[in-house]
């Protein structure tokens, strides 16, 4: 078997789990609000091809595998995304207030995500004794990129950019003479986003926005997280 084969199987269902379950929550965040624009388009859904964008389900995340697996030989960051769940505010009882509580869902789907992960440790701790060790090492692995890639998609949406779940959020919140021009760049954000993930980092460390996120924010989070759960830190 390759070496990093198990390796990149962990990586790949840890990040899965965190991009379905983030989509799924902002369908089921509209439905309990009066949207059901999610159900009617078969993308209430808990099936990860339902789900998949080409470029944030499949191309990012493979190069951000594939990279890290050659260079360092495993994984230690993922990002991605997927296809947005089609949310119509109109159809929100308090179509303002509706969309930040939808958006909100995405990133407190992967905070809740994270702190489960974190709790499995205890389960893979307890039955340690009983298990192969390569069984209880490929377990411990998977929970840290779970909750590691729950703790970076959680973060970097809730950047103020729209289409990012933290521009929706912002757009919501703030005063409509601020909210509204927020709101009309949302139609160049995919564009700002690519930017910040692809090209930004090539202008040196200080820009690398994902990697700032990874390296300073996500490390107090995890160890939070790992608190939260009842371990010590």
């Amino acid at each position: 078997m390759i070496e990093w084969l198990p390796e990149l199987i962990v990586a790949i269902l840890a990040t899965v789990v965190a991009i379905t379950l983030h989509e799924a929550a902002h369908g089921y965040a509209a439905l309990a609000l009066g949207d059901d624009t999610a159900r009617m388009a078969g993308r209430l859904s808990l099936n990860p091809i339902r789900h998949v964008d080409r470029v944030g389900t499949i191309i990012l995340p493979g190069i951000l595998l594939i990279t890290q697996l050659l260079t360092i030989g495993r994984v230690v960051a993922m990002f991605g995304w997927a296809k947005p769940v089609p949310v119509n505010p109109w159809r929100l009882r308090n179509p303002r207030y509706g969309m930040v509580l939808v958006a909100a869902a995405g990133p407190a789907m992967n905070f809740f995500l994270a702190w489960i992960a974190a709790l499995l440790a205890h389960v893979v701790e307890g039955l340690a004794g009983s298990l192969p060790p390569e069984v209880v090492d490929l377990g411990i692995r998977f929970i840290a990129l779970s909750i590691m890639a729950n703790l970076l998609l959680g973060l970097f949406n809730l950047l103020p950019i729209p289409p990012l779940d933290g521009g929706r959020i912002a757009v919501g919140l703030l005063p409509r003479m601020l909210a509204a021009p927020l709101a009309r760049a949302e139609r160049f954000g995919l564009l700002l986003v690519m930017l910040m993930i692809l090209l930004l980092p090539r202008l040196g460390p200080q820009y690398d926005v994902i990697g700032w996120i990874s390296g300073i924010v996500t490390g107090p989070a995890f160890r939070l997280v790992l608190w939260l759960a009842g371990h010590s830190v």
